[in-house]
Order: C-alpha cells, then structure tokens, then sequence
C-alpha cells in the first residue's frame, strides 16, 4: 500500500501541475483583461484541481464559438444587403454638429453595419403609451411576429399580451417569441408554457438548469424586441410587466421609456432577433415574411448596436466611449443603474473638464440594494470634476437614455453597468436627429425638475458604517 501510495502521489501532483498549466496557458492566451486574468491565474494555483476546474467551468467562453457556428455567413449576407444603401450618411448629419460624423465613422467601425436615413421614432412613455400600441401592433399583424424580452409576466397586462400573440397565431400569423431563461421565472405559470399551449412557437435562451449549463448563468438575453411583419418595430428597456402600468397603481410601480420604430432600421432589430432565434432552435429565419422591403418613414439616421458576451462583445463599451469623446457641448446620461469602471470614470471627467456639460440622472432609491450601495460608493468617483449628479423621487425611474449635442441618441435595453458591457445580450440604437433629441431631452429634463443634485460632500459625509458597506458591494461589481 505504501508503494501504491508512493506512486499515486508524485503522479497526482504532476497531473495538478499539467492541469494548472494547461489552464494558465489558456488564460493568458483568451483574457484580453489583465485584472481577469491575474485573477484567474491566482485561482489556479492557489487552489489546485479546484481553481482550474472552476475556470473551465466559468471563465471559458464558449459562447462565442456556438454563436459563430450559428450564426455565421447567413447574418453577415443580412447585414450586407438589409436596410438602404446610402453613401451620403455622413452629409446628412446636421452641420452644427459635424464632429458627430466622426462619432458615427467609429461606431460604424465598430459594427460593421452602416447608418440608415429613412427612420421614425415614436417615444412610448411607461406602459400606460408603449402597451396599448403594441397591442396594436400584434391585432393588426398579417404575416409575423417575433418578440425578445427579459421579464414576460402571465397575469395583467402579460396576460392580454398572451391572447393578442394566441390570436395571431390562431389567424394564421408566423409568431415566434424568445424569452430568457431566467428572466421568465419572474412570473408564475412561466410564459412559455402558457404560449406553447396555446400553439405559439416560444423558446427559452439558454436554459441554466443543470451543472453542464452552469457556464451560462450569467450570460443573458437582456434584449427588448418586437417586430410586426417586418416592418414595424418597438424596442427599449420595457419588459412585459404589470408594474410598467403606472395607471393601474400597481404595487411596484416602474417608469420606462420604450420606442416604436418605423423605417430600414427596423430591419436591424430583425436581424438581431433571428440571429438570437436560431442561436437557440437552430430555426433559421429568412425571406420576405421576416425580411420584406423597407421604405423611408421619417428623416432619423439610425443604427441597431447588438452587444453580447460572443463576437459582439465591447460594442457597447466602444460606442459610450466615442460618444463620450466626440461631445463638444453637453452629455445627458439617464440610467438605473450606473457602475461605471476607471475608464469610464475618467472618459466622462474628462469630457466635463473640457467643458462639457455632463449630467447623469438617477433614481434617488435603486430597486436592487446591493446596486444601491455599490453605485454611491462609486458615484465619488465621478463626482468633483465637474460631473453633476441628479437623483430622481419615486416611482423607480428604469428608463435608459444617452444625449449628445442635441443631435445624437442612444437608445435601448442597456445600462451603465458590468452586467450590460460584459455579461448580457443587449440591443441599443443610435440616432441622429434634432427633434427627437430634443424630444427626449424636454422628457429628461421634466424628470431632473423633479431631481435634487447629490454633492460630492453629501456621500463624503455619511456615516463610516454605510461607507464600509458601499465598498464591500463595490467588490460585487462584476456580478451586479
């Protein structure tokens, strides 16, 4: 026995050392972040067998090579013959804001997809406006329907928007829903179930419910989709929940803001929504009935930006920080939740010390604790440079906007947060129009009437307790 064991043991910590290596090797080879990847480097050999285990397990994305499999040449041929073509993009920016051409040559770079004129869009204030026509929308579909959310409650508003889908479907429509794994545990019976029963095509993205899909947990579809016929399309940062019905009195009442959208742009939600549909069915969708002919329906330049933890990952990342480097007057960030990393800290200091007026709007009391109390701890980094800071009163304000300008508008599902740059499937649009602009900016405006400033002095002063705390909930910044 003792032989034996002599033996096994010499073998055994080599086997360690050869798994260690292994896995260090792919670390420093696939980490692009050096704080990642010392991070994971210390796991492994610090915690033998265990460490590399849980990076095989967690810190390897496999993502991306499912989705390129997937997804391959079939979005990249939609992405080149979708939309208008139209070389004079950049001439048709406003010429106050020439500089903004720049911003768009760079997220033009970044996607790979070019900025289409034609464009309407429609501000759908909370679900009180953007339900109703949506609702509409899904009544008056003749040939498709495809709908991505996070969150699809069954009961109130989610329960009208099931019939709406189940008549369509009965009426001969093409209807396909995707709603994330865990986004539909929120509701109670899941929304899936209660759609496949009534023979709607509905899907799941990326099922977690074993160890096998344990590496997929935290990767999830954050995105908010509905097309009609191709034609017509409704996005932002509306989840199907009775809560965004401000009418109703709802428990937990939640503002948002939500878009309809008209014009060859809407043919970029498309793509991301079939894009995402056979990532997770295989089902390819193609041809007229998803894809039909657009015309021009308004005078917006817009562009669809899809970021995610695969081959669009960093897009979003790139696009704040060209936006934040193309400013010349005035930047307006509105978001719920607002971690942002160093870069960012500086990227929007700096822009403020150049003279740009940089104002960030908040709800004074976040819904999630834990990103409450991260955010105040990282808002003293921002603050004190010239960033100004507004928290507005209840009800939670979930809407998501950036301004620049007076000329350019981000839109969409993603906030300022890790979770949004790093770890969901998020889909934003960018704008270039003065109206619209300042459309949302009397809408942001109306809000930081509401608003108080928080001064840099305030967070400095609580107590040490709550500032002891904020720090520690700052450590959970990746995962928040």
């Amino acid at each position: 026995m003792e032989t034996v064991e002599a033996w096994l043991r010499p073998l055994g910590t080599g086997l360690a050392i050869s798994f260690a290596m292994l896995a260090s090797g792919h670390v420093v080879l696939r980490k692009r972040d050096v704080r990642s990847a010392i991070g994971w480097v210390g796991l492994i050999w610090l915690v033998p067998w265990l460490g590399a285990g849980l990076y095989l397990l967690l810190g390897i994305n496999r993502i991306k090579r499912r989705a390129v499999f997937l997804r391959g040449d079939r979005v990249r041929l939609r992405e080149l013959t979708s939309g208008t073509a139209d070389s004079a993009e950049n001439e048709r920016i406003s010429a106050t804001c020439l500089h903004l051409a720049d911003l768009s040559v760079a997220i033009g770079n970044v996607t790979g997809k070019r900025l289409l004129a034609g464009n309407a869009f429609t501000p759908l204030v909370n679900g009180d406006a953007a339900y109703p026509a949506m609702l509409a929308a899904i009544d008056n579909a003749q040939r498709s329907i495809t709908l991505a959310t996070y969150i699809f409650e069954t009961k109130g508003v989610g329960a009208t928007f099931v019939d709406a889908l189940a008549r369509a479907h009965a009426r001969g429509v093409q209807v396909r829903v995707l709603i994330d794994d865990i986004g539909v545990r929120y509701a109670s019976p899941p929304a899936h179930r209660v759609l496949k029963k009534h023979g709607v095509r509905a899907a799941l993205f990326m099922p977690a419910r074993s160890l096998l899909r344990a590496p997929y947990f935290n990767l999830r579809n954050h995105r908010k989709i509905l097309v009609v016929d191709g034609s017509i399309g409704f996005t932002g940062g509306m989840n199907i929940r009775q809560g965004h019905v401000l009418a109703s009195h709802p428990k937990v009442p939640t503002k948002d803001l939500h878009f309809r959208v008209d014009g060859p742009v809407v043919a970029h939600l498309q793509e991301v929504f079939a894009s995402d549909w056979e990532f997770t069915t295989k089902e390819p969708l193609d041809g007229d009935l998803w894809f039909p002919k657009l015309t021009a329906q308004g005078s917006t330049l817009a562009r669809g930006i899809a970021d995610g933890p695969d081959e669009d990952i960093d897009r979003f990342t790139w696009t704040l920080q060209a936006a934040l480097a193309c400013a010349h007057k005035s930047v307006t960030i509105m978001t719920p939740y607002f971690l942002p990393d160093t870069i960012f800290h500086i990227a929007l200091s700096t822009a403020a010390l150049r003279g740009v007026e940089v104002n960030v709007v908040l709800p004074a009391a976040n819904n999630l604790r834990l990103v409450q109390w991260a955010m105040w701890r990282q808002l003293e980094e921002v603050l004190g440079h010239g960033v100004r800071v507004w928290l507005t009163p209840p009800p939670f304000d979930h809407t998501k906007l950036m301004l620049v300008d007076s000329e350019w508008v981000l839109l969409g599902s993603a906030n300022w947060d890790t979770r949004s740059l790093r770890l969901n499937f998020e889909l934003d649009l960018e704008c270039y129009d003065r109206d619209l602009c300042a459309d949302l900016t009397a809408h942001v405006s109306a809000r930081m009437s509401e608003a108080r400033e928080l001064s840099l002095r305030e967070l400095r002063a609580r107590s040490l307790p709550a500032r002891v705390r904020d720090g520690w909930a700052r450590l959970l910044m990746p995962y928040l």
